[in-house]
């Protein structure tokens, strides 16, 4: 029997394919079951909390294919853990004695919410994970199906997270202009720094979709339009150590010959040496309500920019962030299929009684199912060893793991 009412909400940062996935989900679920209701709330698991909901109306029923020409999300964001009670009371979520799930749980039941899609990363699916505990315990009937969503590609144990493929797309795009600033002043040293705080998959496929770009341009040598000065020199994952002296010393021989050096670095990359340095300094490092480093307090990229620059020797150094670019843009045609795909098997799950999150189970041969949520995790990290991967590092003429 199909629910009476179902209700979205997407959490966490943005990433290239939530504007889609409501859209998808609206879509499926009017075509599945045209009489179920639809409700989203506003800003995620605040939203949830706060009883702030919206009802899907027929005009968004009938323009939900919109969606999919959008980035962001229609129905809005935030970062809420809802096992973590001392936060969301310091926010005003929540009473001085009440918890999180308890309130999300009434809140659920008084909006006669019988099915719940979570769009969001792992943060958001493990609090999805928590919220459909806290609920079989009260004995409250209600299928949690969740989407995985994350720009790092980092969720164990889903083959592609949604959203990721456009973000390593965007970045790419990104570079395109931010590296032609190379001529902008003699030895010129440019760090691309790209979301990944515990993976580097984005930062090494922004790399390949770059240099794949670069592959395919024509050249004009003769009047300093080259190949090499458009190339990346050096590139940094979390999961592979920097040799900072090593490198420095082969960067120093790439801006000796050509002039710049072009950097792509991961924001999470060393991020573990820059907080015990800063910690044993006596810097306080601030944390987000998941235990996360706030990174951009500690500013990775203008930490490595000023380690590189000293040593090689560059006159001017430039840091910029593909970031909010990448994760705000709309989802390419690549994670639309992927969205309608996931989309449908939520729907389908739904209507099952299935719960779980929705993504091809590495551990499962790759099949596309209802993931059970207690297998969900974060930071998957990237196999640095991969073919293609050591074969770009060759490429820039970087030392391979």
């Amino acid at each position: 029997m199909a629910p009476t009412r179902v209700a979205l909400l997407t959490a966490g940062g943005y990433a290239p394919c939530l504007s889609s996935a409501v859209g998808a989900l609206i879509e499926t679920w009017t075509s599945r079951s045209p009489e179920t209701e639809i409700v989203a709330y506003r800003h995620g698991y605040e939203g949830l909390l706060r009883g702030d909901s919206i009802v899907v109306d027929d005009a968004a029923r009938r323009g939900a294919a919109l969606l999919h020409r959008f980035g962001g999300s229609p129905i809005g964001n935030s970062r809420v853990k809802l096992t973590n009670d001392e936060d969301c009371r310091r926010r005003g979520l929540v009473g001085p004695d009440e918890t999180a799930l308890d309130v999300a749980a009434r809140q659920l039941v008084a909006d006669g919410v019988e099915v719940l899609h979570t769009i969001g990363g792992d943060d958001t699916n493990t609090a999805a994970a928590d919220l459909a505990a806290h609920l079989a315990r009260q004995q409250i009937d209600l299928t949690v199906v969740g989407l995985p969503k994350t720009i790092d590609n980092d969720v164990v144990p889903i083959k592609q997270t949604l959203g990721a493929q456009t973000a390593a797309e965007q970045a790419a795009l990104f570079a395109r202009n931010i590296l032609a600033e190379h001529g902008a002043n003699p030895r010129m040293l440019i760090v691309h720094e790209v979301m990944g705080r515990g993976s580097g998959w984005l930062t090494a496929a922004a790399g390949r979709d770059y240099m794949r770009w670069h592959g395919e341009q024509e050249w004009l040598p003769s009047i300093g339009l080259t190949p090499e000065r458009w190339a990346i020199h050096g590139l940094y994952v979390p999961e592979v150590p920097i040799d900072i002296e090593a490198e420095a010393t082969r960067l120093r021989g790439v801006m000796d010959e050509i002039g710049c050096v072009n950097i792509f670095l991961s924001e999470g990359a060393g991020v573990a040496d820059i907080v015990r340095e800063l910690e044993e300094a006596g810097t306080p490092v601030k944390r987000d309500p998941f235990g996360h480093v706030m990174l951009d307090t500690i500013n990775p990229g203008r930490y490595f920019a000023k380690q590189f620059a000293q040593r090689i020797g560059a006159q001017k150094k430039m840091v910029q962030k593909s970031g909010y670019f990448s994760r705000s843009a709309p989802a390419n045609a690549t994670d639309v299929a992927l969205v309608r795909e996931m989309c449908e098997l939520a729907v389908e799950s739904a209507l099952d009684g299935v719960p779980g999150v929705i993504g091809h189970d590495e551990e499962r041969g790759d099949v596309l199912r209802a993931i059970e949520f207690e297998r969900i995790a974060g930071h998957k990290p990237f196999d640095a060893t991969q073919p293609w991967f050591t074969e770009m590092l060759r490429e820039i003429g970087q030392t391979t793991p």
